[in-house]
């Protein structure tokens, strides 16, 4: 009986907001997405938009490209080649691909140089490597962590530190995964993924773009000022973050009696704009694109009537960290995202929403 009320009940979800403005010096915004490194969604909704703007519109278009590599062998990423022609001219990041964070082998490169190693006992113990207990396995250990700094003075050819790392990954225990891959760079570099990899099965990708207009839609009243809402003025920060869940799947929000699939309706009080632009981007989307998004939403000069906007990231729910090197689990869900409100006298609302298997965000 223990067993099937535990089944029964609802792990633990956190969501932290704060509000603050974009011209503030402290305002930590472009820090918070540049450290949420996995994304594999991208949502913005504005309100009192039929069609987006030809720089919005550019922007969107321009979200990737992406790779995707077949059976690629772990010890790639530790060769003195890869580091120095992508980790340290650039920011790099890999994911392993239809891997399980809960049950199977996961390994994130991040772009500050950390290789991530999310693995099963028996092959932590085959590797050799030093790691750490998951903090998610509970009473028997049944995953290890290991984190390997590719850009550590001390992970040079000579040490035995390197050597020790690459005989484990190329002799004693070779792992070989499918990754997806990106790389962002500024510089005139002439590298290409795509030929770097060219011995390998790799594919280049563009996102996929889904842009849509909804009409006569119901939207919660927001106050820039009031983050938990004022009766019968303006809604709250959490009724909002419900509200954009119904609206982002396109659920009907009018609770009528013959609707068997929802019961929820929008927020009190509300307001019914005559169009709203709905563009959703999926893929394996970098945080630079994110913030160069982000950047355009903020200084939004159309539409003129527009009270707000949103920007909703969703991050992979197996990816082995959520936001910095913060550990990740899945438990029941796996969700790890944050979302701006942004308002037209550049203040903004931020919300960050982890599961039970995370630490608070950042």
């Amino acid at each position: 009986m223990a067993t099937l009320r535990g089944l029964r009940e609802t792990p633990r979800h956190l969501l932290v907001c704060e509000k603050s403005n974009f011209g503030h010096d402290k305002s930590r915004h472009r820090h918070l997405v540049e450290t949420h490194y996995h994304n594999y969604r991208v949502s913005f909704l504005i309100p009192e938009c039929g069609v987006l703007s030809k720089e919005l519109n550019n922007l969107v278009m321009e979200a990737g490209p992406y790779y995707f590599v077949k059976n690629l062998p772990l010890h790639e990423f530790i060769t003195h080649e890869f580091i120095n022609t992508f980790v340290k001219k650039g920011s790099c990041y890999a994911l392993t691909y239809s891997t399980n964070i809960d049950e199977d082998n996961t390994v994130a490169l991040l772009p500050n140089g950390k290789l991530i190693l999310s693995l099963d006992k028996d092959t932590y113990e085959e590797t050799g490597l030093q790691g750490h207990p998951s903090k998610y396995s509970g009473r028997n250990i049944m995953k290890f962590i290991v984190s390997i700094d590719l850009v550590d003075s001390s992970f040079n050819l000579d040490s035995k530190k390197y050597k020790r790392t690459s005989w484990s990954l190329k002799e004693k225990k070779p792992l070989k995964f499918d990754f997806l891959l990106a790389w962002h760079h500024t510089g005139a570099e002439d590298s290409s993924v795509m030929s770097y990899f060219s011995k390998y099965q790799i594919q280049e990708h563009q996102p996929k773009v889904a842009i849509s207009t909804v009409k006569d839609l119901q939207c919660p009243v927001l106050r820039s000022g009031e983050l938990g809402g004022e009766a019968e003025a303006s809604c709250s920060a959490q009724e909002l973050f419900d509200w954009l869940g119904a609206a982002f799947c396109n659920a009907d929000l009018n609770n009528e009696p013959n609707n068997f699939i929802s019961s929820y309706c929008c927020p009190q009080p509300s307001m019914v704009v005559a169009k709203a632009c709905l563009c959703t981007i999926t893929g394996f989307i970098l945080p630079e694109k994110i913030c160069v998004l982000l950047e355009q939403l903020h200084y939004f000069d159309e539409p003129k009537l527009a009270p707000w906007v949103t920007l909703s990231v969703q991050g992979f729910a197996d990816s082995p960290v959520s936001w910095r090197e913060q550990e990740h689990g899945f438990r029941k869900g796996g969700e790890h995202l944050y979302n701006f409100v942004i308002f037209n006298n550049l203040d903004y609302w931020l919300q960050m929403a982890v599961g039970a298997n995370d630490d608070c965000p950042p």
